[in-house]
C-alpha cells in the first residue's frame, strides 16, 4: 500500500504541474513549493530549536494561532515554522508576523519528506485538524519527533474507519498524542484502537475570543452606520447573493447593510453593486463620499472583516448554499444574531449553535425574510439569541490552555 500511496503522490504532483497552465490558483501551488528548500535553508541553521505547525489553509492556520501564540511566549528561544498546503493559506499569511518562518508543504514524496525534516529537524511537530500526511508521519515517528495532532474532528465515513483503510490507519496511530473536540470522535478513534487522545474542544473559540481583547474601532463603519441598525452579510457567493439582493432592495429604511463577498475581482464587485437600487458605497471608493449618505457599503478588500462585525446588529455567513459555510465563530463572539445557509453539517460549533438557536439557518428568500422580520420585529428576541452565540463561546474556550499544558512537557 505504501507503494501505491507514493506512486499516486508522483502522479497527483505531475497532474498538477499541467493544471498549473490553465489555473492561477495551481500555478501559485506549485511555484511557490519551487521555493521551500530556499526559504528554509536560508531561515533556519542547525542550531536552531524548530516548533512546526502545519496547516492546511487559512481556517487551519486561525485554529493553530492560539497555540503558537502561547509557544512563542513561553519558548522565546524556539524559532516558529508554519507550513500550508494551500494557497488560500499561504498567499495570505506568508508575512506573519506570528510565525519566524513560513512556507508551502513540499508534496508528500519520501524524498521531499527526507529532505524536509532533516532541514527542518523539529523539535516538535503540531498537525492542525485534518491534516494527515503518511509519509511525513512515519519520518517523524523513525526520528522520535514527538508529533501531535489538534482540534481534530472525524466521522465514521472517514478512510480511517473502513476496511480498506489499514494504511491510513497507521499513519494516524503514529501520532504521539491526538486532540479532539468531542466525544464522538474519541469514540471513532478508540474503535481503531487508538487511545492516545483528549477531548479539548476546538481552538477556534480560543481564537474567536481574543478578538473582543483588541481596538476593533473603524471610524469609516462609525460613519456609515450612524445610530442606525446594520445588518453585516460577510464570505458571501453568489448564492448567498441572489437572496440578499431582492431582500436589501426592499428592506426597511432604518437598516443598513454591508457586503463583504469572498471574491472581490473588480468585475463582480461592479456586478453586485449595480443590483442593489439602493444608494451603495464601494470600500476602494469611500475617500471621495461621506459614507453616512449611503444605504449600502460593499467592501472590495481582505483583512477586515472580523472588525467589521463588530458593528452589526445582526449578520449573515455566506457559504452555506455553495462551497462550504465560512467561519460563523467571528460574527457570533459580538453576541448578535448570526444567519446561515442550509450546508452546515459538520461544523460541530454550527451544529450546536443552530441547536441552541442562535445561529439560524435559511433556506431560501422568503425564510430569509422571514427571520429578519422577527429578529426586526423583537429586541428582547434579536439580544437572547445574540447572548446564546456570546455564553456558548465564553464556555466552550480553553482548549489551546489544556494542548499546551501538554505541549510544554514535550519541549
Amino acid at each position: 500500500m505504501k507503494f501505491i500511496y507514493n506512486l499516486i503522490a508522483h502522479i497527483a504532483w505531475f497532474h498538477l504541474k499541467i493544471a498549473a497552465l490553465f489555473s492561477s490558483k495551481m500555478k501559485l501551488f506549485v511555484h511557490g513549493r519551487k521555493e521551500t528548500f530556499a526559504i528554509l535553508e536560508k531561515a533556519i541553521s542547525k542550531n536552531d530549536a524548530i516548533i512546526w505547525m502545519h496547516a492546511a489553509s487559512l481556517g487551519e492556520f486561525e485554529q493553530g494561532l492560539p497555540i503558537i501564540e502561547k509557544l512563542k511566549h513561553e519558548f522565546p528561544a524556539y524559532k516558529i515554522l508554519v507550513t500550508f498546503f494551500s494557497p488560500s493559506g499561504y498567499e495570505v499569511k506568508k508575512n506573519t508576523s506570528a510565525a519566524d518562518v513560513v512556507t508551502y508543504l513540499p508534496m508528500d514524496t519520501r524524498h521531499n519528506v527526507k529532505q524536509f525534516v532533516d532541514t527542518v529537524n523539529p523539535k516538535l511537530a503540531i498537525f492542525v485538524k485534518y491534516e494527515i500526511w503518511p509519509n511525513y508521519l512515519f519520518e517523524l515517528q523513525a526520528k522520535k519527533i514527538p508529533t501531535v495532532l489538534v482540534s481534530a474532528i472525524f466521522t465514521k465515513n472517514q478512510i480511517y474507519f473502513k476496511g480498506y483503510g489499514s494504511f491510513m490507519r497507521k499513519a494516524l496511530a503514529t501520532f504521539t498524542h491526538i486532540f479532539v473536540q468531542n466525544e464522538h470522535s474519541q469514540q471513532l478513534l478508540e474503535s481503531i484502537q487508538i487511545k492516545n487522545t483528549t477531548i479539548s474542544g476546538d481552538t477556534r473559540l480560543d481564537r474567536v475570543s481574543e478578538i473582543l481583547e483588541r481596538d476593533n474601532s473603524l471610524p469609516f463603519m462609525e460613519a456609515f452606520k450612524k445610530e442606525r441598525r446594520c445588518f453585516i452579510a460577510g464570505s458571501t457567493w453568489p448564492e448567498d447573493e441572489s437572496i440578499l439582493i431582492n431582500y436589501i432592495n426592499h428592506a426597511p429604511k432604518n437598516l443598513k447593510f454591508v457586503l463583504a463577498p469572498h471574491t472581490i475581482k473588480t468585475d463582480k464587485i461592479l456586478g453586485l453593486a449595480g443590483a442593489i437600487t439602493k444608494k451603495t458605497l464601494i470600500y476602494s471608493k469611500l475617500e471621495e463620499n461621506n459614507p453616512g449618505d449611503y444605504e449600502v457599503l460593499i467592501i472590495d478588500t481582505i483583512g477586515m472583516l472580523t472588525k467589521i462585525y463588530s458593528y452589526a446588529d445582526m449578520a449573515y455567513v455566506g457559504g452555506g448554499f455553495a462551497t462550504g459555510l465560512h467561519n460563523t465563530l467571528e460574527p457570533a463572539v459580538y453576541g448578535i444574531p448570526v444567519l446561515i445557509g442550509p450546508n452546515y453539517a459538520g461544523f460541530k460549533e454550527t451544529e450546536d449553535l443552530v441547536s441552541l438557536k442562535g445561529l439560524l439557518p435559511i433556506f431560501d428568500e422568503w425564510s430569509f425574510g422571514e427571520q429578519v422580520k422577527k429578529l426586526l420585529d423583537s429586541q428582547e428576541l434579536l439580544q437572547r439569541t445574540g447572548d446564546i452565540n456570546a455564553s456558548y463561546i465564553a464556555k466552550n474556550k480553553g482548549a489551546s490552555i489544556q494542548i499546551v499544558d501538554y505541549l510544554r512537557k514535550l519541549l
